[in-house]
């Protein structure tokens, strides 16, 4: 696998647009699938793990084809896949993999599930665990990693499940088998996950409502077997591939950028409110709405920060922000605590372990437990050395978080297995060398 290289950067400005929103491409695709007709997407993120969707759809039968710069999916209804023995390559993308489990469930159709070294580690009980109340079949229900063959059911049972942790992915699977179910599906998480799904499905014409509970949870009931209308979709660009110039501008002397038609919405930009709270120069213009998403214009420039501690209750809300927000409070005063983030243990690594690892290699002081970490900032002018080679551990996120600290340090940083950014921000290299950094492919 190839690596890059990066180096200290005078300053970073200018105008960029980054990649549409992974996590909203890859329901487009799939949802788009359900609907009677033909669905139209426009600024579909073609990186490797929204391909990887792509391409397990059109081996389930629907036919998707590109034109121009739009992608047209040919939607057969809900519940309407069907046959026996197909084989779904999904790669690294573990949201398209638990999603597709849901969209299996929700048919009378068979097929196994694999993917790459790094996702086969990745637990999978916690879909397989509710997808079994709808009726779908596990040939393996004990087997927690891919490859997973499931059968799904044509008329899937209505369940009600309460979610042990905030998770979209698992709330996804469910409401995707709920669809074809004749009743109601019900799901209560502890915390509300990001709603791409319910947005999507409400904006389609599925009747779907979100209710908070007395104790605080929250309870998304889905209403089976909509009519779901063609109706074009346009995909906002990705806030969680928009934090790495963002943070890299905050921390980078004489900085100022602009980042157009970012994606808004309150559960996703926790990242965005946790810089402000630090000291960060960001604004937000140009609002307004698309396809039920809320977008705006980000705006940050170089700020000095000071650490804080991030409340668990915004933990959901930026959980693929951390690797990038740990760079930040690097340049903070004072300690960045944050708390509640077990979750980052699975991911495409465990995200706690590779960035408290990689600070410490250019002398930063973590504190790690089991479901926290915490970072000793050392302020605006210290000094850090760099000339450090970085695990990426096949983790895009940390892959870039590390070759945006490359921007402030003396000497390179180098971060091996670089090819992962192609899983959610294949243009990363480039718009970030537009914009004033200084990475080169070793």
């Amino acid at each position: 696998m190839n690596s890059m290289s990066s180096n200290k950067s005078s300053n970073l400005s200018g105008t960029i647009i980054v990649p549409g929103d992974k996590s909203i491409s890859h329901r487009a695709l799939i949802i788009g699938s359900l609907v009677t007709g033909k669905v139209k997407i426009k600024n579909l993120l073609e990186s490797e793990d929204v391909i990887a969707t792509l391409n397990a759809l059109k081996t389930l039968g629907i036919k998707i084809k590109k034109n121009k710069n739009i992608w047209e999916v040919f939607g057969n209804g809900i519940g309407n896949l069907c046959g026996s023995d197909f084989r779904l390559d999904m790669g690294n993308s573990g949201t398209g993999s638990r999603l597709l489990m849901g969209l299996i469930a929700g048919s009378d159709v068979e097929a196994t599930i694999g993917g790459d070294e790094s996702l086969s580690k990745r637990p999978m009980n916690r879909i397989i665990k509710p997808l079994m109340k709808t009726g779908a079949v596990f040939d393996d229900p004990s087997n927690n990693n891919l490859p997973i063959k499931i059968r799904g059911s044509k008329i899937p049972l209505p369940l009600e499940y309460n979610s042990p942790v905030a998770s979209a992915q698992i709330k996804s699977s469910i409401l995707l088998a709920g669809l074809s179910s004749t009743g109601n599906t019900t799901v209560i998480e502890p915390t509300l996950s990001r709603d791409h799904s319910e947005r999507m499905l409400k904006y389609l014409g599925a009747k779907i409502s979100t209710t908070k509970l007395p104790d605080s949870s929250w309870k998304i009931n889905l209403e089976g077997l909509p009519l779901l209308k063609p109706l074009d979709i346009e995909i906002p660009s990705d806030p969680s591939s928009a934090a790495f110039p963002i943070v890299a501008s905050i921390i980078t002397p004489n900085s100022q950028i602009k980042i157009l038609n970012v994606c808004v919405n309150d559960l996703r930009i926790g990242l965005y409110k946790s810089l402000i709270e630090m000291g960060a120069n960001i604004s937000f213009s140009n609002r307004r709405e698309i396809n039920g998403e809320p977008i705006a214009d980000i705006s940050a420039k170089y700020s000095i920060l000071k650490g804080i501690k991030i409340p668990k209750s915004r933990v959901a809300s930026m959980i693929d922000e951390f690797p990038i927000l740990s760079v930040a409070a690097i340049r903070a005063i004072g300690e960045t605590t944050m708390e509640g983030i077990e979750e980052l243990r699975f991911k495409e690594t465990d995200r706690i372990h590779a960035m408290s690892e990689g600070l410490r290699s250019v002398g930063i002081e973590t504190k790690v437990k089991k479901d926290s970490m915490v970072i000793n900032g050392k302020g605006p002018d210290y000094s850090i050395n760099g000339n450090v080679t970085i695990k990426s551990r096949l983790d895009h996120r940390i892959a870039m978080s590390f070759l945006c600290l490359g921007f402030i340090t003396e000497n390179p940083v180098n971060v091996l297995d670089t090819d992962t950014i192609n899983s959610s921000f294949p243009s990363f290299l480039e718009i970030m060398n537009k914009i004033g950094a200084n990475l080169t492919h070793r």
